[in-house]
């Protein structure tokens, strides 16, 4: 069951929602705003229902983003929207709900709550006061579905990937040019002594990496 909002002072919600448009913005809408903007009749507190109902205030009373937006020069496609939100159910039952006969539209209220005839039709009257005051020409569709847009460019789909980086040392044997490899073979007699074979790896010490040996000066 929904419970839709109603009001018992249909005809103000066009001034209402003038007033919207054309006074501050308050903190709250409160049955003492309300009086400020001239609505002082006791009855006229079911007005802030119906506002919560098409989402201008939330439910502490706040103005939202839709009061903002509703202020500005489309304000009657804001206000489509709003319906088609805070209607959502009787739209899923009738996308052109807003221009249904009020034939079609007890039907859908009366069955979808548990009010009476008297509420009922309070109901029909209040969602036909506030589709008075829109344009559903421009309303956005709620049935459509909006695809993110695809990216301009994607080079990186079409590209082969990157070759792996290499590691600073093979960088820097890559650099270093071509690589010499010496081989030094080294015959020593069986019948050398200790003394001499101690005396050519000395000597090869001195020349190949200039290590000065114990003897040298």
């Amino acid at each position: 069951m929904v419970d839709y909002a109603y009001t018992t002072v249909t005809g103000k919600i066009k001034d209402l929602l003038a007033k919207v448009r054309t006074t501050g913005v308050p903190p709250k809408l409160t049955i003492e705003h309300l009086k400020v903007l001239g609505f002082t009749s006791s009855n006229d507190k079911t007005l802030i229902g119906v506002m919560k109902f098409v989402g201008l205030i939330d439910t502490s009373g706040i103005p939202t983003p839709v009061w903002s937006a509703y202020r500005g020069g489309k304000y009657k496609t804001v206000l489509a929207d709003a319906i088609r939100s805070g209607y959502a159910d009787l739209f899923a039952i009738y996308p052109d709900a807003n221009a249904r006969s009020v034939q079609d539209l007890t039907h859908v209220f009366s069955t979808s709550s548990s009010a009476g005839s008297q509420v009922v039709g309070k109901t029909v009257a209040t969602f036909k006061a506030l589709v008075d005051e829109a344009d559903f020409t421009q309303a956005s569709d709620p049935t459509e579905t909006t695809l993110p847009a695809a990216p301009l460019h994607t080079p990186a789909a079409n590209m082969p990937p990157p070759p792996p980086k290499s590691s600073p040392i093979e960088q820097l044997a890559k650099s270093a040019g071509p690589e010499v490899h010496i081989d030094i073979q080294i015959h020593i007699s069986p019948e050398s002594s200790a003394d001499q074979i101690e005396k050519i790896f000395e000597s090869m010490a001195k020349h190949l990496y200039g290590k000065r040996t114990a003897g040298d000066t």
